[in-house]
């Protein structure tokens, strides 16, 4: 059986799923507001929408309603969408303090269609944060799995973890570090039939050799030096449940081809010997790493990927996740804050009051790239809420300013001026404080890699991160083997991750790690 079938599609017969241009509340002054909608072509007359104080009425948990807060002003802001699929932004005098990706708009701002898909973030007044974008109609569905968020990469993935749940098959969860695999992993279980079973996690990174060995199938009494008792090990500790293996990237050798044997075999053999003993566990595994390539350098075996991978399911980088990023901050914040009984601070405020949380830093949180996913997010959150641990206003720590804003260390707690410069359409990178002109040789696999992912495979982006010029950038790729040519893609792992994908070239780029050009140009190559 295809396991790609197991899946059902929400696509067009033809084509991805529908898009719509939507104005999604990343910020407002009351936070439980965070996530609503209003749809462009259900507000909007004749191509040309308005945002006011008033309009248009944004849909969530509650009654629809407009952004009603103070300092929105009645006099709108027109949004016209264009022929070829962008629009045109325009302020008037009286309207309300415009600011779109940090740039402030004294009269029009134009939006390409690849900005809306990427999403541009409008801040007003200093009080709101909208994301403008297009946005995938994914069909929600009722059990959340532990993840937040409304995405419809979310949505999309909550859908395969409950369809996969019930399926007795094994499961390789990829994506970047930071994005979830484990939490990703205890939905899965959560959802099956053995629920009531024990789901253990085991990181592969932490066990080498030996100690893999012995932990994983468990060891007989005299096995080695201070084996005084027999030892069951995680198999037998999951006996019925779920075992779920993070890093296997990072499993050796010998004891890949144990696991090669179980999958096969449904046996353990203990270290020390004696006889085999059958387990019924599910085996679960994630990774951050290009499998295919530890395969290509004889690091990881062939036949063990193709056991883990009967089905995959790849977690989206939080960049690709902009309307979730306020959301998720609000939920980790509420937790942390929860701690220090500072849970109110996040309670709206008079209508004449600053928010404690501003907007200016929340529009900056939803720009930057997050290179560490989800788990930097909730570094940054822990960071805030001890930092702002029995203060009135929000204190961030140098290194949650320099997170958001590397190249300033001013007071992002104070409110955008009119005159202040506006800042960079381009988040600012992680990788590096400073953008200086280096020496290629100066670069290391480490950061190379790093800054082509944070700028989603974009060649000039990365080029212009790392201060080298495109043509050095190309030859840096292609000297190494850690980063897969677009040229080796083949036909058949095109067609798997346009499936997946939806067709989206820009999410194609982003899973098989090639950029853009490259990837069409080996599409058109292969006449796809």
């Amino acid at each position: 059986m295809d396991e790609s079938t197991l899946i059902p599609d929400d696509r067009p017969e033809h084509g991805r799923p529908l898009a719509r241009l939507a104005l999604t509340i990343v910020f407002h002054p009351d936070v439980a507001r965070v996530g609503e909608r209003a749809w462009f072509d259900e507000f909007a007359t004749e191509r040309v929408g308005h945002v006011s104080r008033t309009w248009p009425l944004f849909h969530g948990a509650a009654e629809p309603r407009p952004l009603a807060e103070h300092h929105v002003s009645r006099r709108p802001l027109r949004i016209a969408q264009l022929a070829g699929g962008g629009v045109q932004v325009s302020t008037t005098t009286g309207a309300a303090a415009l600011r779109i990706n940090g740039a402030l708009v004294l009269d029009e701002r134009l939006l390409s269609r690849e900005e809306l898909r990427d999403g541009a973030v409008l801040e007003l007044a200093s009080r709101i944060v909208l994301l403008l974008h297009e946005r995938e109609e994914v069909a929600a569905v009722a059990h959340e799995c532990g993840l937040v968020g409304d995405s419809p990469e979310i949505r999309r993935l909550r859908r395969e973890l409950l369809v996969v749940a019930e399926l007795p098959i094994p499961v390789l969860l990829r994506g970047e570090s930071g994005t979830g695999k484990e939490l990703a992993a205890r939905a899965i279980h959560a959802a099956s039939q053995r629920a009531s079973r024990p789901c253990v996690c085991v990181n592969m990174a932490a066990l080498t050799g030996q100690t893999a060995v012995a932990e994983l199938f468990g060891y007989t009494r005299g096995a080695f030096t201070g084996a005084v008792r027999p030892h069951e090990g995680y198999f037998r500790d999951a006996d019925g449940g779920t075992l779920f293996l993070d890093e296997i990237g990072e499993t050796p050798p010998e004891v890949q081809l144990m696991l090669l044997r179980v999958l096969e075999t449904g046996e353990i053999q203990p270290l020390g010997g004696g006889a085999t003993r059958p387990v019924d566990v599910r085996l679960l595994a994630a990774t951050d790493t290009n499998l295919e390539h530890a395969v290509a350098r004889g690091r990881f075996r062939l036949s063990l990927l193709h056991r883990l991978a009967s089905y995959e399911i790849w977690l989206p980088p939080l960049r690709a996740r902009k309307e979730d990023i306020a959301r998720l901050l609000v939920h980790f914040l509420r937790k942390e804050l929860r701690l220090f009984g500072d849970e109110d601070k996040l309670e709206p405020r008079g209508p004449h009051d600053a928010p404690w949380l501003p907007a200016e830093f929340v529009a900056k949180l939803v720009r930057y790239p997050w290179p560490g996913n989800v788990r930097q997010l909730i570094n940054l959150a822990r960071q805030i809420a001890v930092s702002s641990q029995g203060a009135a206003a929000l204190s961030l720590p140098a290194a949650a300013r320099r997170l958001v804003e590397p190249e300033r260390a001013h007071d992002l707690t104070a409110p955008a001026s009119a005159s202040a410069e506006p800042s960079t359409h381009e988040p600012p990178s992680p990788v590096a404080d400073d953008v200086r002109r280096r020496a290629p040789s100066e670069l290391t696999e480490d950061e190379l890699v790093a800054a082509l992912r944070v700028h989603a495979w974009r060649i000039s982006a990365t080029a212009r991160h790392l201060g080298i010029s495109k043509t050095s950038l190309y030859a840096l790729i292609e000297q190494c083997p850690r980063i897969r040519k677009a040229r080796d893609l083949t036909r058949e792992e095109l067609a798997a991750a346009s499936a997946r994908c939806n067709g989206s070239i820009e999410r194609m780029s982003a899973e098989l790690e090639v950029s853009i050009r490259g990837l069409q140009l080996r599409m058109r190559e292969l006449g796809l």
